[in-house]
């Protein structure tokens, strides 16, 4: 342990000691205890830091049970076992995960931790997304394999604050640019205000950044951060999100991480890639021939599982109505599973070679929960392994333009379908699981089909 305790903080992460350190000297005397609920998103509660420290760090606190259940609005919704009117609405046990701990360095004298969310048992919650992604790590480790992934992801930025584009309605806003600057240095310039003092946060944090660059769209972006263990990256992911909105704020701007902002833009995606290691080696590289590369065969049959079970498990990478307007041709979104070596019309995307060839999975967009998405291809490809399945053959050329290869889900009532129908779904989360989040994905499509759109009353207005 380093004994300059200003040294860790500025790394970001925070052992308990250098949190006494700060809270002593009245550097930090906020602490932000988190959990991610089923959209993704951080719910929680601000400490005082030296409460935290004498109560909250070994002890946990609670929160109430509803917050894995409510919908965006935050409506309690009937219909769950986990948690419901008839049971009162409990409380759930929040555990700090202190490995998490993190000077929050977006935000005034604060830091933050991550926990895991429990049941009156001190067991983990099976519901909560955490807790899935936790399952998989060990069934990982159980195999003798650590899962190591980065999240790719994609926003745009606008020069309207989140309330002043809330009070439009979210129309006509100031896009951060005015016309196409893919990689453009000149466009991530103008944007510094936002996208560099993100980046400085976010390495205070313990967030390691690689870099920031210009989209394929107006006032789109991409943060990349660097590739962890998968839980660890899971954790960054929900905190990259959380600091950039927060920057974003500051800045009297705003970012939207939707899948498809706009019917005219490109979407927002998160590219996610994933390997698996052992003994400090990637156990992906391997001397077999399949297509153009050389992999070994627990990458051959990693990658078959993930193919093969995608179409059960794709409400977990593409969890709104919203997810599936990006899946369109010529797009940069896959419209169908295929695999493929460096090609981006495909939705299996294979890159790097010997210790960094890993599959980069192109199907979740910008709006997917990091836990869920990770645990579904960790699940899948472990599966793969132990049964030994094959993936199709490479293919090669224009992914769009083939009609052999099976598409995506066309939409969240589709995907969700087939992953409650799902027997391996079941089998592998649980009947429980399966239920809460097809509850969950069918809540989230019903509100959407109550609505009137926009869309409908400039096509019905007037001329029906």
């Amino acid at each position: 342990m380093t004994t300059d305790p200003y040294d860790q903080v500025r790394r970001g992460l925070l052992a308990r000691e250098d949190l006494e350190s700060c809270v002593a000297d009245g550097s930090i005397d906020t602490v932000l205890v988190a959990f991610p609920d089923l959209y993704g998103r951080l719910a929680g509660k601000r400490f005082d830091a030296g409460f935290f420290l004498s109560e909250v760090a070994d002890a946990g606190t609670h929160g109430c049970d509803y917050l894995l259940t409510v919908d965006m609005e935050m409506e309690p919704v009937a219909g769950y076992d986990f948690a419901n009117w008839e049971k009162g609405y409990g409380d759930v046990h929040l555990a700090p995960d202190l490995d998490t701990l993190r000077h929050a360095a977006w935000l005034d004298r604060s830091a933050i931790v991550l926990c895991d969310v429990h049941d009156d048992s001190h067991g983990l919650v099976d519901v909560a997304p955490r807790s899935l992604l936790q399952r998989q790590v060990t069934s990982a480790a159980d195999q003798g394999f650590v899962a190591q992934a980065a999240s790719e992801l994609e926003y745009y930025l606008f020069r309207d604050s989140y309330r002043e584009a809330h009070e439009s309605g979210y129309r006509d806003l100031t896009a951060g640019g005015w016309y196409l600057e893919d990689y453009q240095l000149l466009h991530g310039g103008r944007d510094e205000d936002v996208h560099g003092a993100a980046r400085r946060h976010l390495a205070a944090s313990g967030v390691p950044v690689e870099n920031t660059k210009g989209e394929w769209g107006l006032g789109q972006h991409e943060l990349n951060i660097r590739y962890a263990p998968v839980l660890d990256m899971a954790d960054r992911h929900v905190l990259l999100k959380q600091c950039l909105k927060e920057t974003a704020a500051d800045a009297g701007a705003a970012v939207s991480f939707m899948a498809k902002f706009d019917a005219e833009q490109a979407g927002s995606s998160c590219h996610v890639h994933i390997s698996l290691w052992q003994n400090g080696r990637n156990a992906f590289a391997g001397d077999d021939q399949l297509g153009p590369i050389t992999c070994s065969s627990t990458f051959r049959h990693f990658l078959g599982g993930f193919m093969q079970h995608v179409p059960e498990l794709m409400p977990l990478l593409a969890p709104t109505v919203n997810s599936y307007k990006r899946y369109q041709s010529g797009s940069w979104a896959p419209t169908r599973i295929a695999w493929s070596h460096d090609n981006r019309t495909a939705g299996f995307r294979v890159v790097g070679h010997d210790q960094s060839l890993r599959v980069e999975c192109r199907i979740p967009g910008a709006d997917c929960n990091p836990y869920l998405v990770y645990a579904a291809a960790l699940a899948a490809g472990l599966d793969g392994i132990t049964h030994q399945v094959e993936p199709p053959a490479h293919f090669d050329g224009d992914v769009y333009q083939s009609d052999e290869v099976a598409a995506v889900a066309a939409s969240l009532p589709e995907a969700t379908d087939r992953f409650d129908s799902s027997d391996w779904c079941r089998s592998t989360f649980g009947d429980a699981v399966v239920d809460h989040y097809t509850h969950f994905f069918r809540t989230e499509q019903a509100a959407f089909d109550r609505e009137v759109t926009d869309w409908e009353r400039r096509r019905y207005f007037e001329r029906i």
